[in-house]
């Protein structure tokens, strides 16, 4: 499966998994900390996996990739937002082989309690869950707004930022670099994207409970993608969680954007 790759080319390996909507570009936000670091970091283009994978054989297939890259070294997990999701998912799979899983503006099971009215994309998930057709109409809609208007599309996602995020959609660089990341998500990607949504809207909490490895939460006290709630839910609930960083003024990308370099820190001290 395809991948890129940032920071060195031999260092500590780091899987990071992209958000949804996402694309492998997010893990460019990690580039200048890893390559100070002796850092690999590695992205894989999971949207673009065959459509017919799905459940758990999705991330069975997913767990064997990283493990073909790694070739036994040590690996650690990076998860943002939904690819939060599917870091955790992964992670049953790779039998003692991640060392530390980073869980960043993390979206927890909506299985776990009533989130979903507090959170930006709640109409999203409330079609994917309910009325999938829709949704599906939906996300072609948006990929066809991510083809012909990508910045059109960037500001109808990014209408109702919070905290520190509204500072950032207003950056130049960062609108650009969105608005790629959107275009190569929706683009010939969408299936991909469905497949991770309507997989989050279904029940997993249960599965947290396997989650043994060592954890760490960083999360932004405004993130109305995935509220604050959701981080203290998943620190009660993931067996291994020993740390729990909360940013305060900071919101879903700002989070990751603070979070980059002392991840990066974490990593290369392990």
């Amino acid at each position: 499966m395809y991948f890129s790759q940032f920071g060195t080319d031999h260092g500590r390996l780091v899987v990071f998994f992209h958000g949804a909507p996402g694309a492998s570009e997010e893990a460019r936000v990690f580039d200048e900390a890893a390559r100070q670091q002796d850092l690999t970091i590695i992205c894989f283009d999971r949207f673009s996996l065959d459509i017919s994978i799905k459940g758990e054989a999705y991330y069975q297939h997913l767990a064997k990739s990283i493990e073909g890259v790694a070739s036994g070294r040590p690996v650690d997990f990076i998860g943002f937002s939904i690819g939060a999701f599917v870091a955790i998912q992964t992670c049953r799979y790779m039998a003692g082989g991640v060392k530390h899983l980073h869980l960043v503006s993390a979206a927890a099971p909506l299985d776990a309690g009533n989130y979903v009215d507090a959170m930006a994309g709640k109409a999203v998930f409330y079609l994917a869950k309910h009325f999938p057709a829709l949704f599906l109409v939906l996300s072609y809609w948006q990929g066809l707004l991510a083809f012909l208007f990508p910045s059109a599309l960037f500001r109808l996602i990014f209408a109702n930022t919070a905290g520190a995020d509204k500072l950032l959609a207003k950056e130049q660089g960062f609108r650009t670099s969105m608005s790629k990341v959107l275009r190569t998500c929706f683009v010939g990607r969408v299936l991909g994207y469905i497949r991770d949504v309507d997989a989050y809207v279904q029940p997993w909490q249960a599965t947290l409970s396997e989650i043994t490895v060592n954890t760490s939460i960083w999360h932004g006290s405004e993130d109305n993608w995935s509220p604050a709630a959701m981080a203290d839910y998943l620190q009660s609930a993931i067996p291994g969680c020993t740390s729990k960083k909360i940013f305060n003024g900071l919101s879903h990308y700002s989070c990751l954007y603070q979070a980059a370099g002392e991840l990066c820190n974490r990593s290369a001290g392990a």
